[in-house]
């Protein structure tokens, strides 16, 4: 047997599951707990459009941020 990964996009995958179990010795693991709700990929992909290059910075001045405010 050999076992993959793939990815399909969200309003075909009732569809293809639905062709998987008819073939024989196929097992279906879902693994939702990682799954990214698509409400919140839209959510950010909307907020990287709208952002603006001074709106970020840099790790390093992230992690002093957070230092100042939380370990006082």
């Amino acid at each position: 047997m050999r076992q993959l990964t793939i990815t399909i996009p969200d309003d075909f995958y009732d569809t293809f599951i639905n062709f998987l179990k008819y073939i024989p010795n196929v097992s279906i693991d879902e693994n939702l707990e990682d799954e990214i709700p698509l409400w919140q990929q839209e959510m950010v992909l909307e907020r990287i459009k709208n952002a603006n290059l001074e709106d970020y910075i840099s790790w390093e001045e992230s992690k002093n941020k957070m230092s100042k405010k939380w370990l006082k």
